[in-house]
């Protein structure tokens, strides 16, 4: 993968950037999204790209801002889309992805590589615990397990990121703590949100106590990342991750 984080036994993971595709426009170059406008047969190339990088055919999601995570047992070459916003497994080969274009893409795995979650993670999914639900079908896999690990990949920026007072609210109003990754915009009633920052204070404080930052912002590294807040008509990434008992990635 061209971003990813430290090594992990028996996990491979990582996030794609805009390069390396056939995608034209405000799509250019790797758009992996079949719902923002590219041309179908670019999506296509693209993903047959990536597919050549991968040891299945990824499992792709209808992402829809909600909390829903599926349990995935076996690499499919073709499927529906189900509507969830995270998926697990404890079978090596099958490819997990979710698509991101500012939210939050976070990678969760025990710290033996036998289970692994993928999870996409705007603010409303971080509001409604979509990152919680996914390490609680993590450890319903492999009971008894207390080691985790988590990588949260690029996204957009607290200095890029202003947003209502509504977004605060729906954090702060049941952990006042929270309010600590939100600054005062510029304008009376605006705040910049730190969803890197918020995406690690829910998992440490749901027993992930390993928790690795990309720190790259997908607002500010246009060269490197699609951003719907830069550019609402745009492309996705996909980080994907998938066990591999070889640890070949």
């Amino acid at each position: 993968m061209p971003v990813t984080g430290s090594e992990w036994q028996g996990v491979c993971y990582g996030c794609t950037t805009r390069t390396g595709g056939v995608s034209q426009g405000p799509w250019g170059e790797l758009n992996l999204a079949t719902h923002v406008g590219d041309d179908p047969l670019a999506v296509a190339e693209n993903r047959r790209r990536l597919r050549r990088e991968l040891p299945a055919e990824p499992y792709w999601l209808n992402q829809v801002h909600g909390n829903r995570v599926v349990e995935v047992v076996e690499a499919q070459a073709e499927h529906v889309p189900p509507e969830a916003d995270a998926a697990v497994t404890t079978t090596p080969g099958v490819v997990l992805a979710v698509m991101t274009a500012d939210c939050v893409p976070v990678v969760v795995a025990d710290m033996q590589g036998r289970a692994v979650g993928v999870a996409h993670a705007g603010w409303r999914g971080l509001a409604c615990g979509v990152l919680e639900v996914t390490v609680d079908a993590l450890r319903a896999l492999i009971p008894g397990n207390d080691a985790w690990r988590a990588w949260v990949g690029p996204c957009i920026g607290q200095p890029n990121f202003e947003v209502g007072q509504e977004v605060r609210e729906a954090f702060v109003t049941s952990d006042e703590t929270l309010a600590a990754y939100f600054i005062p915009g510029n304008m009376t009633g605006k705040w910049h949100a730190d969803l890197a920052g918020l995406a690690r204070h829910r998992l440490v404080a749901n027993g992930v106590h390993t928790v690795e930052l990309a720190r790259q912002c997908t607002y500010k590294c246009d060269k490197l990342f699609h951003s719907y807040r830069r550019q609402s008509v745009c492309g996705r990434m996909a980080t994907l991750a998938w066990l591999s008992s070889a640890n070949q990635c």
